[in-house]
C-alpha cells in the first residue's frame, strides 16, 4: 500500500457534556494538527498516489469550515460531544467525499483508503482509519 501524507492545522472552541470530561465541560479551546493520508494499492501512471497540490488544497477546504470556530454553536454537532476522536471521523467523512466526488482530480481516482489524525499536543492524538 502507497501513501501520501498532507498536513494542516485547525483552531477550535467547544465544550464536553458528560461528567466524564470534568473541567472539559466549560468552554475551551484546541489547535489541532491535522495529518491526511491518502492511500492506495498501486501508483498512478504519473507514480504519484495524488496530486499533492490538490490533496493540500482540499484539506485546507475542508478544515476551513471548522476553523476559528466555536463548534458548540454549529448545528450539524447539536447534541454531540466534538471530541477530538469524533472529529477525526467528521474530517474523514468530508474528504472521502471530496475523493469520491472527483475534488482530487484523476490521480485520486485510485485512492482506496485514507487515515486522518488530529493532534491535540504532542503526547495526545486521535485517528480515524478506514475503506472508502
Amino acid at each position: 500500500m502507497f501513501s501520501l501524507t498532507v498536513r494542516d492545522h485547525m483552531m477550535i472552541a467547544h465544550s464536553f457534556n458528560g461528567e466524564i470530561f470534568g473541567p472539559a465541560q466549560k468552554t475551551h479551546g484546541a489547535t489541532y494538527v491535522v495529518d491526511v493520508s491518502f492511500e492506495r494499492e498501486q501508483l498512478d501512471h504519473d507514480d504519484l498516489v495524488v496530486d499533492i497540490g490538490l490533496a493540500s488544497t482540499v484539506l485546507k477546504e475542508v478544515l476551513g469550515e471548522f476553523n476559528m470556530q466555536n463548534l458548540d454553536e454549529l448545528d450539524v454537532f447539536a447534541g454531540r460531544n466534538t471530541t477530538t476522536e469524533f472529529m477525526a471521523g467528521v474530517v474523514f467523512d468530508r474528504l472521502a467525499e471530496a475523493v469520491k466526488s472527483g475534488r482530487l482530480g484523476e490521480s485520486g481516482k485510485g485512492i482506496s483508503s485514507l487515515k486522518v489524525t488530529l493532534s491535540e499536543s504532542h503526547i495526545a492524538w486521535a485517528s480515524y482509519h478506514a475503506s472508502i
